[in-house]
């Protein structure tokens, strides 16, 4: 964690650092603290994304210097790395917003298992739809692959003066071999012409 800077004095002929301010919650150390630009390099953020996550009610200070910059705790590094994970899962910081604000109505009607029991079944749902998409690049992956082993017969046993149209039909491959629709469907354009 880098250290607390904090904005300097001009009250006295001496500047010096301003003293570290009570923190607004008694759980955080004041030598915790870190300024915006802190918290934007420990994190790997820019200043800009973290005062949207703030507009966005996704992240708060823990408390304000005698400057009344923002000051925040060691948490906001744990809930920026919680904001990126789920964009990495493809949330968008709307989606984010309207799953915090879910989750917090409904700890705030019920209990915290009854929020941690809705955040996890916006997860549950996220791994069924990220399972999906694994499997369809899965099949893409295969395809890819069927397709390169198929062209590979182009560059080591076509003749190289042979013009483009005549591939929509080939010779070199068994006839009950099939083409790959990577190569197929480009063929089917070439026949048509």
């Amino acid at each position: 964690m880098s250290n607390l800077r904090l904005p300097l004095l001009k009250d006295s002929a001496d500047v010096a650092l301003a003293p570290p301010p009570a923190p607004s919650r008694p759980d955080v150390s004041s030598e915790e603290l870190m300024q915006v630009g802190d918290l934007a390099r420990e994190s790997g953020k820019t200043v800009r994304a973290i005062h949207l996550y703030e507009q966005l009610e996704l992240l708060k200070p823990a408390a304000r210097s005698k400057g009344r910059y923002r000051l925040y705790g060691p948490e906001a590094l744990l809930r920026i790395r919680w904001i990126g994970k789920l964009q990495d899962l493809g949330f968008s910081l709307t989606d984010i917003k309207a799953i915090v604000k879910d989750v917090e109505a409904s700890g705030a009607r019920g209990s915290a298992s009854s929020a941690m029991l809705q955040l996890r079944d916006v997860y549950k749902q996220k791994l069924d739809e990220t399972r999906s998409q694994i499997a369809r690049l899965q099949a893409l992956e295969h395809e890819i692959l069927a397709s390169l082993t198929y062209l590979e017969t182009c560059d080591s046993v076509c003749e190289p003066e042979r013009l483009l149209p005549s591939c929509s039909c080939c010779e070199h491959h068994p006839r009950e071999q099939q083409v790959p629709d990577l190569v197929a469907g480009f063929r089917a354009e070439r026949a048509g012409e």
